[in-house]
């Protein structure tokens, strides 16, 4: 249970940055959704060019990453 809620709180944390970092004005459930989703995205993503997250610090910056990539897609797909 307590890593579900850390999973939340890092992703609320990732889905932030990344909103920030690509000027998206969003409410924290999309920041929550966008991080957590993100942080599959950017595992997916990492992992095909063989690497992988062994620290809270490198999943934050990989979360970030992929959550920056779902709002670039969601953008072109929504528009």
């Amino acid at each position: 249970m307590l890593s579900f809620i850390f999973s939340l709180i890092l992703g609320a944390i990732a889905g932030f940055a990344a909103s920030y970092l690509m000027g998206e004005k969003s409410g924290m459930l999309k920041n929550i959704l966008l991080g957590v989703g993100g942080g599959f995205v950017g595992r997916f993503v990492f992992g095909l060019f063989g690497f992988a997250t062994t620290n809270m610090i490198a999943s934050l910056i990989v979360a970030v990453v992929g959550a920056c990539i779902c709002i670039f897609v969601g953008r072109k797909l929504f528009k």
